[in-house]
């Protein structure tokens, strides 16, 4: 490799950022472990036994402590990388190739495959020790190998020509190289969507029709009752990787589809699937999937917008090591500095997605005859995955998509008293009311 690269003043702050970064998630991950109670607290003693709560404890103090052992190895490698002027010498290499988009393509997928393959172990000991020893896993070794096989095809196959796009634009669009860089994205982002549940998604799962029966009934007269049309209700083979469930929705326009784990069936009742299926249509109904993709678009342009200045810094490319400013370089420094910045954009998304899990939740409740169906679904599915009680509230902060499970009981209960409360409040049938129809959602 190249000498010891001197330490920049930007490059000092981008280390800086790194490190505080490796800090708070590691501080966060610690107070979320410490927030773990002795006993379930009420109202969980009734539904989770102690034996269980301490295997939750276990489980979680197991995955945190991989956790920390990877980040810790991932930063110290580009750290290394980095101040050993790795940097240099891989694009050194490179540029022995032809053309700025191969030397682009070879530099940048040798990040990403050195990367793939220092998270490998990790990943290995995750599935098959940590996962095994707790009863989650079900995956084997050829599942295994096949998926982390078929994902880095598709990583070839479809993000090799986008990265092309994007190197090609920066390279010689001018001052618009962002706005068109965004476009393709965009366009990329949308196609991905449309194809992704029929074309891509059935290569690591299969999808199967729910079949006939009292289940299938009563899922599609909640979405007639709703007004939702679908293309389909699946099953989907969860059980081949883990006995964890789990439920989604996924595309739009006519391949829109809703799919529900197998593992999920098995263990929840009609009325539970039932409040499952109404959350996730009410993602839908709720414009949550519309609300996500709009603000991705805008956060993609002005990610891309700051790119094209951060392109044109002398700075940037010398904090690594770099006197020329080859765009491809400066997308991978452009990540890295951005990386602890985006930590509060992710905050704030998460944030986003959990509010937006509440009103999934509202509409659940008003949309099935049973409301506290969602919520006995909610705490099964919490005990069976060993979820955490309690979780420290920066660890939620930083982390949680989802609103923590005493929330989102809390939420269901003070709906179900003010419906019951609505309900006292009604005047008589013979008393004549003013109305616009159905009050029900």
């Amino acid at each position: 490799m190249s000498d010891i690269i001197s330490i920049t003043p930007l490059g000092g702050i981008i280390l800086a950022l790194l490190l505080a970064q490796f800090a708070l998630e590691r501080l966060a991950a610690w107070r979320n472990l410490r927030a773990w109670t002795d006993a379930p607290p009420p109202p969980f003693d009734q539904t989770r036994d102690l034996p269980t709560h301490r295997k939750g404890r276990d489980y979680l103090a197991a995955r945190e402590r991989l956790g920390a052992i990877s980040s810790a190895v991932h930063l110290a490698a580009l750290l290394l990388f980095w101040l050993l002027g790795g940097f240099v010498w891989l694009h050194g290499v490179a540029a022995a190739s032809s053309g700025p988009i191969v030397v682009g393509l070879l530099f940048i997928g040798a990040l990403l495959a050195a990367d793939a393959l220092l998270g490998l172990p990790f990943s290995l000991y995750s599935t098959f020790v940590i996962e095994q020893r707790f009863g989650f896993n079900r995956s084997d070794w050829r599942t295994f190998v096949s998926d982390r096989l078929k994902g880095a095809l598709l990583g070839v196959l479809l993000g090799a020509p986008l990265l092309s796009a994007l190197l090609a634009f920066f390279l010689w669009a001018g001052d618009l190289a962002w706005f068109y860089a965004w476009a393709a994205v965009i366009a990329f982002s949308l196609a991905l969507q449309y194809i992704a549940p029929t074309w891509i998604m059935p290569l690591f799962n299969r999808f199967e029709p729910l079949a006939d029966g009292p289940l299938k009934s009563r899922l599609q007269a909640l979405c007639q009752r709703v007004g939702f049309d679908i293309a389909g209700l699946f099953v989907i083979d969860g059980s081949k990787r883990s006995s964890k469930a789990n439920a989604f929705f996924t595309g739009f326009g006519k391949n829109r589809r809703i799919a529900l784990f197998d593992t999920l069936i098995e263990g929840h009742d009609e009325a539970e699937l039932e409040a499952v299926l109404a959350h996730e249509i009410g993602h839908y109904k709720r414009r949550h999937i519309h609300k996500g993709v709009a603000i991705g678009i805008a956060h993609t342009g002005l990610m891309l917008y700051l790119l094209g200045l951060a392109l044109q810094s002398p700075a940037l490319f010398a904090a690594f090591g770099l006197e020329s400013m080859p765009v491809s370089a400066g997308l991978v420094f452009f990540a890295i500095l951005f990386s602890p910045l985006e930590m509060a954009v992710g905050a704030a998304f998460a944030a986003l997605s959990r509010k937006h899990e509440f009103e999934a939740d509202r509409f659940a409740a008003q949309s099935v005859e049973d409301p506290g169906a969602l919520a006995r679904a909610l705490v099964r599915l919490s005990t069976e995955n060993l979820s955490h009680l309690t979780p420290a509230p920066l660890y939620v902060i930083l982390s949680y998509s989802h609103p923590p499970l005493h929330a989102r009981l809390a939420a269901i209960d003070a709906m179900e008293s003010h419906s019951a409360r609505s309900a006292q409040a009604q005047p008589p049938a013979h008393v004549a009311t003013q109305g616009i129809g159905d009050s029900r959602a």
